[in-house]
């Protein structure tokens, strides 16, 4: 079994990233954010890709640096510690993975521009209320050559400010992956207000021409190319549900040692000491799940649906529990905007919900033992 130790390169990217993040990313730049209704930052995003960052799953060929699934966990992990509102898992871990199934000059030129950071894209999967791609509804008729794509997805993350969009179809035998420019002649988007201030949209597909040459992958065999893609923006968000935890859980032991009662700082009372330890348990154990599963994408993708599935549950449920125990230990101040931590208890909520809940990705766990 591989070590859940960062190696030295992990721990120079991690060191990094937090030092950058710091300066040019902490929580109170993402409520400047919110306030004035942005949901992308294009000048953050240009220095993550000047760093590397978008490219940590590209090819050196195509331009990026390749550091693999694990340092990618890494990164997100940094970014959700102050709730860094960027495209990275939907583009530089999701659209990146799936390129990356594909040998084509049109794909080799998508990674580069992924590395470089001038393209974003959404996945649009989802049409229902869950997290549920078999569900697919949304038709891909062919017509002659190509197809025309009829039908609506809804919660693409980073669907209205993305400039391409993987889109998931029902075709004659199965689903197909189709990479297609978000401004081609049919497709509208309708951005949603979303709790946590981040960029989603539902996308409307109107008799939409897609060509032979859209299609990532082969005609009716989308999950040869989508699944891999999905496990990694799994295990990516579970990275970022970690990271949002530690920023909660770091936030709510500064507010222990500093607020008094009675003359005490609340954070010597026992009971509190007890909920606080707890938190950090469950964190630690989180933290070995995500880094098995950066670790097992690495090193054996194949058979990484289980290790990928026990980290976002664990995930969903260690952030939850982080919120909850957060804003019940500010006390009333944890429910009012004017502090941050009702901040990371939206981007729990929503980051539940993509990718697969905890039910979901339960069910996935123990139909991989054999229940």
């Amino acid at each position: 079994m591989s070590t859940l130790l960062l190696t030295e390169d992990e721990t120079m990217l991690q060191d990094a990233a937090r030092g950058f993040l710091d300066g040019a990313a902490p929580v109170s730049h993402f409520r400047k954010l919110r306030d004035a209704g942005q949901t992308h930052d294009a000048k953050l995003w240009a220095e993550m890709a000047q760093m590397g960052w978008t490219g940590v799953l590209v090819p050196e060929e195509a331009g990026g640096s390749d550091m693999g699934h694990a340092a990618a966990g890494v990164l997100a992990g940094e970014l959700g510690k102050t709730l860094v509102t960027s495209p990275f898992i939907s583009t530089a871990v999701i659209a990146a993975t799936a390129l990356r199934q594909v040998a084509t000059d049109r794909a080799r030129d998508a990674l580069a521009a992924i590395a470089d950071g001038s393209v974003i894209y959404g996945l649009a999967v989802d049409e229902g209320a869950k997290h549920d791609p078999d569900a697919t509804q949304l038709e891909a008729k062919a017509d002659g050559n190509g197809f025309r794509l009829s039908g609506t997805k809804g919660f693409v993350v980073d669907g209205s400010n993305a400039d391409r969009l993987l889109v998931l179809a029902r075709t004659d035998a199965g689903l197909t992956l189709f990479d297609l420019p978000a401004d081609r002649e049919g497709i509208t988007r309708t951005g949603q207000n979303m709790v946590d201030a981040r960029d989603a949209a539902q996308v409307k597909f109107e008799n939409v021409q897609a060509t032979g040459d859209d299609v990532l992958g082969s005609v009716d065999d989308a999950m040869t190319v989508l699944k891999p893609a999905l496990e990694a923006g799994q295990a990516a968000l579970s990275a970022e549900m970690l990271g949002l935890s530690a920023g909660a859980f770091a936030m709510t032991v500064g507010y222990l040692k500093e607020r008094k009662q009675f003359g005490v700082e609340i954070g010597r009372f026992q009971a509190l000491q007890h909920r606080a330890a707890h938190l950090w348990s469950e964190t630690e154990i989180t933290l070995s799940a995500v880094r098995h599963a950066g670790r097992k994408l690495d090193e054996d993708p194949d058979n990484a649906t289980l290790a990928v599935s026990l980290a976002k549950a664990r995930a969903t449920q260690t952030a939850k529990l982080a919120v909850i125990e957060g804003v019940q230990m500010h006390g009333g101040i944890g429910m009012t905007d004017d502090f941050d931590m009702g901040f990371f208890m939206k981007r729990a909520r929503v980051a539940t919900e993509w990718l697969g809940d905890y039910g979901y990705h339960a069910a996935k766990v123990a139909a991989a033992r054999g229940f």
